[in-house]
């Protein structure tokens, strides 16, 4: 595998700043540790001399970085892709459950976005970073249901500002227990990454919107109640990671199997949790048309309901 060379100058407000911090924050998807062995292993230097982890950056200088990783994600034609809607400027696939929407690293293998190059190679350079080709938005590993992509960059664009502006509605189904759930309701409560958990994020006290804290809202209405499990639909607009989950949890009807949030064990389900993302819909604009997709429930869910 090829090294990847990414050569970054410092600027005016990085002066002073540790090299292994800059690292950090001027090179996506790279923590500190990793910075620090890239010193450690003499692949950064700051104006062509070998540096370490340690070293204080002026303003102006070059920092160079060989990265063990390709440049691009590659295409991996051997993975099943399920497509549902295909149009010249974008496409919903269904996503199974236990599969990333995207990998961490370019080098890695085995993500919905390899499966979407092999059929859709002018994905490439798309998005918002090269392992994420053409991803609207993504879905938890096990999660399953509807991901929208971009094919080109004006799509990618278009969609993206109409999510940020809500305008692309998102509905989900998922099981959780029934006992003393509403038949509908809304649950507005902060988010934020917790740092002791990294898997997971906390919810917050009404009112506290502390350090990279969302204000977010899921609505739910409860579909029905079946062999001890409640199916309910949930809806979601621009969401923060692992929204519905957290939500779900703070009011105390955590999705089934879901271990990081206390949801039920169910071990006819393996690793995945009840969650499944069952419609996107867009009213379209001037330019692209609008669209809606269902997927149903799929069968190992339908099946703890008796389906």
């Amino acid at each position: 595998m090829s090294a990847r060379q990414v050569e970054i100058i410092a600027g005016a407000e990085d002066s002073g700043k540790r090299l292994d911090k800059f690292l950090n924050q001027r090179i996506a998807d790279l923590g500190r540790h990793q910075a620090a062995a890239l010193c450690a292993a003499g692949h950064v230097r700051i104006d062509g001399k070998r540096a370490r982890k340690s070293a204080l950056l002026t303003a102006g200088a070059t920092v160079s970085v060989e990265l063990d990783e390709p440049e691009f994600l590659a295409a991996e034609p051997e993975l099943p892709l399920e497509v549902r809607l295909e149009r010249a400027e974008l496409v919903v696939v269904n996503k199974p459950a236990g599969m990333p929407s995207a990998p961490l690293k370019n080098s890695e293998r085995g993500s919905l976005c390899g499966a979407l190059l092999a059929r859709y190679p002018e994905m490439q350079g798309i998005g918002y970073r090269a392992r994420e080709p053409g991803l609207v938005h993504r879905l938890d590993i096990q999660t399953s249901g509807l991901v929208l992509a971009a094919r080109s960059a004006d799509p990618f664009a278009r969609l993206t500002r109409a999510l940020e502006l809500g305008a692309i509605h998102k509905r989900y189904l998922a099981l959780v227990t029934p006992d003393d759930l509403p038949e509908s309701g809304e649950i507005s409560r902060a988010l934020a990454p917790d740092p002791a958990h990294p898997e997971r994020v906390r919810v917050l006290s009404p009112g506290d919107l502390a350090g990279y804290a969302r204000q977010k809202t899921t609505r739910y209405r409860r579909l029905r109640v079946s062999r001890g499990y409640a199916l309910v639909e949930l809806e979601v607009e621009s969401a923060f990671r692992h929204q519905i989950r957290a939500h779900l949890a703070a009011i105390g009807h955590p999705i089934v199997a879901d271990a990081v949030y206390g949801g039920q064990p169910v071990p006819e389900l393996g690793t995945r949790h009840a969650l499944h993302a069952s419609q996107i819909t867009w009213a379209g604009d001037a330019t692209l048309a609008g669209f809606t997709v269902f997927e149903p429930l799929p069968v190992e869910l339908a099946r703890l309901l008796g389906e």
